[in-house]
């Protein structure tokens, strides 16, 4: 992964983007030394936040199966079976 300059970013913004989404590496964006964002081109983005839904649902699962919030598999294919019509 790269880093480039605030400054660079703003005087290069399209030759940065463009390699971006042609290699599929992030850059990493710092700005007086400290870094300040990462550059990600748009599929790997969407990726990352469908990942993120996903472990989001699994930890919401878990969760309710720590709380006791859970049903039998006869009770569940029943509440889902309305959605399956």
């Amino acid at each position: 992964m790269r880093t480039e300059l605030v400054t660079t970013l703003k005087r290069k913004a399209t030759e940065i983007l463009s390699e971006i989404e042609s290699s599929r590496d992030p850059v990493l964006v710092t700005q007086h030394g400290l870094p300040m964002a990462y550059l990600v081109d748009l599929e790997t983005f969407e990726s990352m936040q469908r990942r993120m839904r996903l472990l989001e649902g699994i930890a919401r699962g878990e969760r309710a199966v720590e709380e006791g919030r859970v049903v039998s598999h006869a009770q569940a294919r029943k509440r889902m079976s309305r959605w399956f019509k």
